[in-house]
């Protein structure tokens, strides 16, 4: 074989263990819908009417949730269309910061952030089909464990599949929503209102803790980045599937508040452990709480594809860099899916919701274990855009985020808010989080130790 019929072979080789551009705008859009519109509509309204001092402040912080997602989407937009690729954030952070920390947030994805996430949803969708339907005694982890296996096998199956699957999923999942508005505004008894009582006077801290609430409730639109390279007209749509999902979601999550409102009052909403269940027990009763149970299981079955879909994308780009976790960066061409890492993820997810044979507040332990870490890496992506700037002046940007340098600063100072609110209002959780972060750092010192197992290539913008 000649040299040019052996590089040839290798191009080929190279291109069939690469994504395809094999998914549209409304893809993209039910993805990021489908991640961001979960369960925590169902649970976190609550939460922030406890912090609010009155119905204008209530709805005021969502619409401010709903305006800094957008800041980080603008911020995000620019870095996935001058840099789009598959490793998502860990292609911007690599870049930006070199290959220590992008093996770092690498090991944090697959260790904590992702799969601590899919351990959440499975959470919550083993919890809300046990009140559907209990055989066992851990039937809810059950139920967690079977969710998993089945959304892996589906994406691994090909992501035509997989994206088609989380389509139809976000599809039922918006009218579950929807159902639970005009159940809200049009069929349930008003009359269970408490008599508004004044509240305290708010306080920066009560309005600031409202506003993590509503930001984690927003969370996950981040997740665009991940297919910025699968993208057929090229990274350019994720600006526009990143501002029409946010638009939307917002909108969604101020109906679903209103309904709220109507039926139990800021009041009775403060008070409530289950808003949602209050509001479809005082439109259907009974039955009507049933219903949201299926459809809360629904949202999380929805969210829980759309991130073991995103979060193979990171395993993949780890095993692609680095030599030692090589199996992670193999891509079936013929699916189009990187088969190891979808295994290797559901693997650890599995092993994470076991912890909820050891503890009754497995969902709780979840939270606290990703918060922390995730929201570090989200003020280093916000940090990278100036560093990038900075550091590769020259590159193309179809997209530049607007009022520079003023949005990429208020995303940073967000996100180094919660960062310290996840580490001051946490327990346990947190601590084994971090911890298992710090333990990367092992890892990869010992990587560093021989360099062949160092970075095969940094993948090129397509």
């Amino acid at each position: 074989m000649n040299k040019d019929a052996s590089q040839d072979a290798k191009d080929l080789q190279s291109a069939l263990n690469e994504p395809r551009k094999t998914l549209g705008l409304s893809d993209a859009i039910a993805l990021i819908v489908g991640i961001v519109v979960g369960a925590g509509i169902f649970r976190t309204p609550s939460l922030v009417a406890a912090n609010s001092a009155d119905e204008t402040i209530f709805f005021s912080v969502w619409i401010l949730g709903g305006l800094i997602s957008l800041i980080g989407a603008l911020c995000y937009a620019e870095l996935s269309t001058a840099f789009p690729n598959t490793g998502g954030d860990y292609h911007f952070i690599y870049r930006a910061y070199g290959q220590n920390m992008g093996f770092l947030f690498a090991w944090a994805r697959m260790t904590v952030i992702q799969t601590g996430s899919i351990a959440l949803l499975a959470f919550i969708f083993g919890d809300y089909m046990a009140e559907v339907y209990s055989p066992f005694s851990y039937s809810s982890i059950i139920y967690a464990a079977l969710a998993v296996v089945i959304l892996t096998a589906i994406n691994i199956i090909g992501v035509q599949f997989g994206s088609g699957t989380q389509k139809l999923l976000t599809s039922l999942e918006v009218f579950g929503v929807l159902f639970v508005i005009v159940a809200g505004l049009f069929f349930s008894d008003t009359n269970i209102q408490d008599t508004h009582s004044p509240g305290a006077p708010s306080t920066s801290n009560s309005f600031g803790m409202a506003m993590v609430i509503v930001l984690l409730t927003f969370g996950g639109w981040n997740e665009a980045a991940y297919i910025s390279s699968e993208m057929k007209a090229g990274g350019t749509q994720i600006v526009r599937a990143l501002i029409t999902g946010l638009i939307a979601i917002t909108f969604i999550y101020l109906l679903v508040n209103f309904a709220y409102m109507n039926t139990l009052g800021l009041d009775a909403m403060s008070k409530s452990g289950a808003v949602g269940t209050d509001v479809m027990k005082a439109s259907f009763g009974t039955p009507g709480v049933m219903i949201l149970a299926g459809i809360v299981a629904l949202s999380a079955l929805t969210s829980a594809n759309a991130t073991i879909f995103t979060g193979a994308r990171t395993n993949y780009a780890l095993g692609r860099d680095f030599r030692s976790f090589g199996q992670l960066g193999r891509w079936n061409y013929k699916n189009s899916t990187p088969v190891t890492a979808f295994l290797v993820q559901a693997l650890i997810s599995l092993a994470l919701i076991s912890m909820g044979f050891f503890t009754r507040s497995g969902f709780e332990t979840i939270v606290q274990y990703t918060a922390p870490v995730f929201w570090f890496f989200f003020l280093l992506v916000g940090i990278a855009l100036f560093l990038l700037r900075i550091k590769e002046p020259g590159q193309v940007r179809p997209f530049k985020v607007p009022l520079y340098p003023l949005t990429p600063v208020v995303f940073c100072l967000t996100s180094c808010y919660l960062l310290y609110s996840s580490i001051v209002y946490t327990g346990i959780g947190a601590f084994v989080g971090i911890v298992v972060l710090l333990s990367g750092l092992i890892v990869n010192f010992a990587l560093s130790r021989n360099s062949k197992n160092r970075k095969k290539h940094i993948e090129s913008p397509a």
